[in-house]
């Protein structure tokens, strides 16, 4: 057990026990743990016949049990019926009720050339009900709660909350913070919260609580898994949870096998050896008396009659003290036979 963590759970029991009706909220854009933990808690307290909604800014798309029961909007219990479904402007042409004995009848016409109303996606709730409890999961600030918190601070303010968390940064704003840094998930944290209420942990439960522990973990790699954890799981199996198939991380974890590059060699091809022919040696002619005119070598003088662009090339051949630069081909190999250069 985390330090301190039992004396908060009883403080977190008690205060839910004395409320009948609560609120659970999670951050926007939330993490597969934080839905897994907060729809197990609404099924627990569901089932321990608390009155609760569970809301997010965000709408949220998963598979968990539950899941489907996160609004965005603020609502726990109350006596007004709220009836949803997905709307379009423009799309409603006119509401209108009857009565037809003891039946109120609520008519929705859609405007002539859109399509009508589908049953499978209206939702039912209730709203104007009283929070005796908030539960904030997964959050560091009542900030990342989003639009949900801009919106309805007054309902939130001054309230008993409950705030359960793992984040580094959390801000300890809750009436109760059962916050551990060190936890694996809030997953986690949640089932000890539940057990503290003595709910029977059932096939949903396990199977949310247990998604969540092996999202946030890695499939149980992370660093922050401990015995405790796996003490957690176990019992989770023992209630029926159904393991989910998560997808890997491509997080190398530490002391794993790093891929090693691997170096094509270079293939060493020998090259046979260039003949070079002899060249000529220029010929220099000792300067005459009276201005100073280097002599022409004796290549040269065979292309006098060339145009400019020879002229160009003998004129970088030859240096500012009237010498001749060293032919490029000299650092080549020569070929010796006997005494003499082929």
């Amino acid at each position: 057990m985390y330090p301190n963590t039992q004396n908060t759970i009883s403080k977190i029991s008690e205060q839910i026990t004395k409320g009948n009706s609560g609120i659970i909220l999670i951050p926007q854009n939330p993490t597969v743990d934080a839905i897994a933990a907060a729809t197990s808690l609404y099924i627990a307290l569901t089932k321990a016949n608390k009155s609760v909604g569970i809301a997010c800014s965000t709408q949220i798309t998963s598979d968990l049990l539950g899941a489907d029961k996160i609004q965005q909007t603020l609502s726990a219990g109350g006596e007004n019926l709220v009836v949803s479904f997905p709307y379009t402007d423009g799309t409603i042409d006119k509401i209108d009720y009857n009565i037809a004995g003891s039946l109120f009848n609520l008519v929705i016409t859609p405007r002539p050339g859109y399509p009508k109303l589908n049953p499978d996606q209206v939702k039912y709730s209730y709203t104007g009900g009283q929070f005796d409890f908030i539960i904030t999961i997964d959050t560091p600030n009542l900030n990342a709660l989003g639009q949900i918190y801009t919106d309805n601070q007054s309902q939130i303010q001054g309230k008993n909350i409950i705030n359960i968390d793992r984040h580094l940064t959390n801000g300890f704003f809750g009436t109760t913070n059962m916050v551990n840094k060190t936890a694996s998930s809030t997953s986690e944290l949640v089932y000890k919260v539940i057990e503290g209420l003595s709910v029977q942990f059932d096939k949903d439960i396990s199977t949310n609580l247990y998604t969540g522990i092996a999202s946030a973990t890695n499939n149980f790699t992370s660093y922050s898994v401990n015995a405790e954890t796996f003490e957690t799981i176990a019992k989770l199996m023992k209630a029926g949870a159904v393991k989910k198939t998560m997808k890997q991380s491509p997080v190398q974890t530490y002391g794993g096998s790093m891929p090693q590059p691997t170096f094509n060699k270079p293939v060493f091809q020998p090259q046979s050896p260039q003949v070079t022919q002899p060249r000529t040696q220029p010929v220099f002619q000792p300067p005459q008396q009276g201005s100073f005119q280097p002599s022409t070598p004796a290549f040269e003088q065979q292309n006098m009659g060339q145009g400019p662009i020879e002229s160009v090339e003998h004129s970088e051949n030859v240096s500012k003290e009237g010498a001749v630069q060293t032919p490029q081909d000299w650092l080549k190999p020569k070929i010796f036979k006997g005494t003499g250069l082929v």
